[in-house]
Parts: structure tokens; C-alpha cells; sequence
């Protein structure tokens, strides 16, 4: 399935969402909560990508049926309007492969594969692992470098080995190197998305193409538009976007931890989130008190009809 929102610099989109996976209070994957998620970030947050079963998404903890009918939910719900990128990473390749294959068939425009996390392999090992899952399918596939999460950077010659498959088309940054990303950027075609809330308009800067973001949940419509002023070349608009949203960034990615912060701002904002499956835990009530003060800081709109 072709992808709606994919451009030949931008393959998956401009603006996404690494989306967390709404559950209800028995600890179940809520879908109709999916859906209902998906579309106001379709809708509202002007998302033309989202990202379903990532980390942020709680992934470790789904199970493999639980994924396939979480992005059966999302395709039916916006996949005619926006890319739908299905987390397929794990730290086993023939896993990853199975996790492929099944998203291929539920309609997935595109795989994000995340650096094999624990076990530490080595860059060939990554190569191998990366050009498997990518042989797997006929569906582009976006690199996901992480390194403080997975132990292991995705060095630049295995980049540019990795950018030779017809198939690996972008990378979602998350190791902080500007230099190293430009390095990759002018030495192939891969396509580089900011997945670092804090950088995206550096990365911007140098070449990136777009962002996957998690407070994106809630004032992705900002992101939108800071993207789209910086292309049109009014750097100074995008400066005054980026620097008021830098309350929602500290409230959200500087506290505990991207997940759980989403969801305690979905909740503010009257969206579907639910609870965390263990071992990740709510958000305490001190830690919501202050994302409430930032994102209220930071001009979100919250349920209670609190705004600047």
C-alpha cells in the first residue's frame, strides 16, 4: 500500500507521532480508543504520519495478535490520510522478521526498526539485522538510532552500507550528533527525521527532513507549522515556535520519561491514554502538576478549559 502523506525527500511524512497505545483500566488494549487517538492527531495535530507499536507506544509489553489489530484499528481509522509506520524492532532478528511480515499484512505503509536493545551486537550484527527485516517486505523502512536505550550507536559506515537496500530510505535520530547526521545526509539518500523533541529545530537546520516527536501529541499542529515555516525559509518564525513550545518539551521529555508523560498529557487534554503497563507506572501527582503548569506555559489547551 502506497503511503498517502510520502514525498520523495520525505517518504514517511513531515510531522509524526510516535503514538501511545491507549488501554483501559483492566490493563487491555483500548481500540476504540486507538482510533478515536489516531484521529485527533490526524485532525487536529495535523500529523500526516504516525508511528504505532514503537517504545513509546509500549511495545515491549504488547503482545504480537495485540500489535496486528492495533494497526488493523489505526489503518481503518486514518490510513487513507496519513502514513502509518509500524514498530517492528525488537533484539531478535527472526522476531522482527514475523513482526514485518504481519504488519505488511495489515496494511503498514512503512517499518521503524529500532537498534536491537540489551544485547550490545556488533555493527555487522546490526547490518545483518537491519537488511533481514528489510528483505522481509516490500514496505520502506525508517532506522531508528537510539543509542542511549539500546546500548549500541548505528555507526556512519554502517549507515552507508545499510543506505545501499533499496528498501532503507530514512533514519529517526536519537543520538544527539548533528555533525555525524550531516556527515550521513551528504554522503547518501537517506532521509533523516528528528526523534528528539529537544533538537527538531536543529536538525531542521542541517538537513532533516521532518520529525517524529512524542509531545507531538499535543501540540503537534505547532510542530506542523514550524516545519513548514522553516521550509519556506522564515527561520525567524520557526525560532518563535520552537522557543514556545520549550515549556511542553521540559514537561513532557524531562521528567519520567516520554511515555508516561504523554499519557498524563493526553489525559489533561481529554484523550484517550489509560494507565501504563507495568514495569512503567503512572505519572505521580507531583510530576502532573508540574506538566500541567508547562503545558499550560506553553499554550495547550486543556480539558478544563485552561489556557494562556
Amino acid at each position: 500500500m502506497a503511503a498517502p502523506t510520502g514525498t520523495s525527500d520525505a517518504p514517511f511524512g513531515r510531522m509524526l507521532t510516535a503514538m501511545v497505545t491507549p488501554f483501559a483500566h483492566d490493563g487491555s488494549v483500548d481500540y476504540e480508543g486507538a482510533q478515536r487517538l489516531a484521529t485527533y492527531l490526524v485532525d487536529e495535530q495535523r500529523n500526516d504520519g504516525l508511528v504505532v507499536s514503537g517504545t513509546t507506544g509500549e511495545s515491549p509489553t504488547t503482545t504480537d495478535d495485540e500489535k496486528e489489530r492495533l494497526l488493523r484499528a489505526v489503518v481503518e481509522a486514518v490510513g487513507e490520510r496519513a502514513t502509518i509506520v509500524a514498530g517492528a524492532g525488537t533484539n531478535d532478528t527472526h522476531h522482527s522478521v514475523g513482526l514485518a511480515r504481519a504488519a505488511e499484512r495489515a496494511g503498514a505503509h512503512g517499518l521503524l526498526l529500532v537498534t536491537p536493545y540489551y544485547s550490545k551486537p556488533p555493527q555487522e550484527g546490526l547490518y545483518r539485522h537491519f537488511t533481514a527485516v528489510a528483505d522481509a517486505t516490500g514496505l520502506p523502512v525508517m532506522l531508528y538510532d537510539i543509542p542511549g536505550r539500546s546500548g549500541v550507536p548505528i555507526r556512519n559506515e554502517t549507515l552507508a552500507r545499510l543506505a545501499r537496500h533499496e528498501r532503507i530510505v530514512a533514519v529517526k535520530d536519537a543520538k544527539a550528533d548533528l555533525f555525524a547526521g550531516s556527515q550521513v545526509m551528504a554522503a547518501t539518500g537517506l532521509a533523516y527525521y528528528s526523534g528528539d523533541d529537544t533538537l527538531n529545530l536543529p536538525w531542521l537546520s542541517v538537513g532533516a527532513v521532518g520529525c517524529v516527536s512524542v509531545i507531538g501529541h499535543v501540540v503537534g499542529a505547532e510542530i506542523a507549522a514550524m516545519i513548514e515555516l522553516y521550509g519556506a525559509g522564515d527561520v525567524a518564525g520557526a525560532l518563535a515556535i520552537h522557543r514556545r513550545l520549550l515549556p511542553v518539551v521540559s514537561g513532557i521529555m524531562m521528567q519520567a520519561g516520554g511515555a508516561i508523560m504523554a499519557k498524563a498529557a493526553l489525559a489533561l487534554v481529554g484523550q484517550p491514554a489509560g494507565p501504563m503497563r507495568p514495569p512503567l507506572a503512572e505519572a505521580t501527582d507531583g510530576e502532573v502538576a508540574r506538566l500541567r503548569e508547562d503545558l499550560i506555559a506553553g499554550g495547550v489547551k486543556l480539558s478544563d478549559g485552561v489556557v494562556t
